[in-house]
């Protein structure tokens, strides 16, 4: 992976040059503060309220200020983001004893360093050997035969396995059904065949079973990618931010708590509704193709629910499309939150986002087990994927191995592990200029009970 919620490219050498042009901006970066300074007072910037979920709402930050005391960046002013708690410097990402130090406490392998200033994402695109850009469409129809082997294969063991094995069965049949949404994604970027039109009809189909409109989807991922970890713009697992946090009121609190903890795991469900399915959403130019992944989703509901009631029962529907369908966004949820959420991971605004900083930087690549990558079609070596939408799955972990190579040291990388999801859903959630995140309950009196549960269990 919410109206609670509603409050979410000629390739160039990098031999020598690069390789001297990189300590350079290094060294123009020392002794820099570790504090950037910004100030709105000139421009509105709309914020967000619930974007971490895929939801936003506009709020004035006009007028707000930043304080440039050496004690930190406080915004002032009528409308000021009030902190949590008191303000402390950011952690320094360019100390590699202080990088290997929150690698333990945030679950993770390797926390990238800073990304030199002067690197830009054109280099690290063209660094990458130009095979990976090459579509097989072999390889690309091998994934659906597969996917839809497996898809078969899970409805044959939901009907026919003992009730203690179904857990596993809905394990199983959960990637699998990942398997569908990640070939519809590489429709949706025109790497999965030469043939426009058939990858469009491809992921038409794809996404249909997951009630997922392709073209919806589609246009807002493309923001997503454009402007990734951006303030406001982003369209996916944007923190809240406080002044809107605070305008909430106690329901639509503890819903937010719930979503943006213990649930989070589910809460690509409130944006699969919320983003897709509403026309005032796209431009016109736009609507027509929405209009047709509409019927599409819509068709294939009032043909196969109805179909499988009359076979199985309501229980029938329970079992073999909403229980594979919640098991579908327990993935969905994890894999994208864990692509680019993480305490020392920003959101930067326009004027501050840097495309390297952000795709390279900003983006992590998490192992899952091997079973979970084969059926989701490696989706989660996804930083190549933030430095070129253009390279398809198959060519995803050659793409990274030749990052690794080039620009190893600025890569994030983890293996999907408790620590890493608690320092996610118990902390990541109100927006922070100075320490990006600060958890719902920072600074409060006790501990929140939701999220004690949450640390508790993790």
């Amino acid at each position: 992976m919410q109206s609670t919620m509603a409050a979410l490219s000629q390739r160039v050498n990098l031999g020598a040059g690069l390789a001297r042009a990189v300590p350079q901006a290094q060294a123009s970066c020392e002794g820099a503060s570790p504090v950037r300074r910004w100030s709105h007072s000139n421009r509105r910037i709309d914020a967000v309220s619930a974007k971490g979920l895929g939801f936003h709402t506009s709020s004035s930050l006009q007028g707000a200020k930043l304080d440039s005391s050496p004690s930190g960046q406080r915004l002032r002013g009528p409308k000021a983001v009030r902190a949590i708690a008191a303000p402390i410097a950011a952690p320094d990402l360019s100390d590699p004893e202080e990088r290997e130090r929150l690698a333990k406490e945030y679950g993770f392998e390797q926390i990238g360093a800073p990304i030199p200033k002067g690197v830009t994402l054109r280099q690290v695109q063209n660094s990458l050997p130009p095979e990976v850009f090459e579509i097989n469409e072999l390889r690309s129809y091998s994934a659906v035969l597969l996917t839809a082997c497996a898809v078969g294969a899970s409805v044959w063991m939901i009907a026919n396995s003992p009730w203690y094995l179904l857990p596993l069965v809905y394990a199983y049949t959960s990637a699998a059904w990942t398997g569908l949404f990640v070939i519809g994604h590489d429709c949706a970027h025109k790497c999965f065949s030469k043939n426009k039109l058939m990858e469009d009809i491809v992921g038409t189909l794809a996404f249909a079973p997951l009630l997922y409109p392709y073209e919806p989807w589609r246009f807002k991922h493309d923001r997503h990618h454009a402007k990734t970890n951006m303030l406001v713009e982003d369209t996916a697992w944007h923190p809240i931010v406080r002044e809107d946090w605070e305008k909430f009121p106690g329901i639509a609190q503890l819903g937010m708590r719930l979503a943006m903890g213990p649930l989070r795991p589910w809460a690509s469900i409130g944006h699969q509704i919320l983003w897709h399915f509403d026309l005032r959403k796209f431009t016109a130019s736009q609507q027509n193709r929405v209009k047709i992944s509409l019927a599409a989703v819509t068709a294939f509901a009032a043909i196969a629910f109805p179909l499988i009631v009359a076979q199985a029962g309501i229980m029938g529907w329970v079992k073999f499309w909403l229980l594979p369908n919640l098991g579908f966004h327990f993935w969905m949820s994890t894999f994208t939150m864990v692509h680019h959420t993480a305490p020392h991971i920003p959101f930067k605004a326009a004027g501050e986002w840097d495309g390297a900083a952000a795709q390279l930087g900003g983006t992590v690549h998490c192992d899952y087990p091997r079973w979970v990558e084969i059926l989701c079609h490696d989706i989660n070596v996804h930083i190549p994927h933030h430095i070129s939408q253009r390279i398809p799955w198959y060519n995803l972990r050659k793409a990274n191995e030749s990052l690794r190579a080039n620009w190893g040291q600025y890569l994030n990388e983890a293996k999907w592990n408790k620590t890493l999801m608690k320092s996610i859903l118990s902390v990541c959630h109100i927006y922070d200029e100075e320490k990006n995140y600060v958890a719902f309950d920072e600074g409060a009196k006790s501990e929140d009970p939701i999220f004690k549960v949450v640390r508790t269990v993790l």
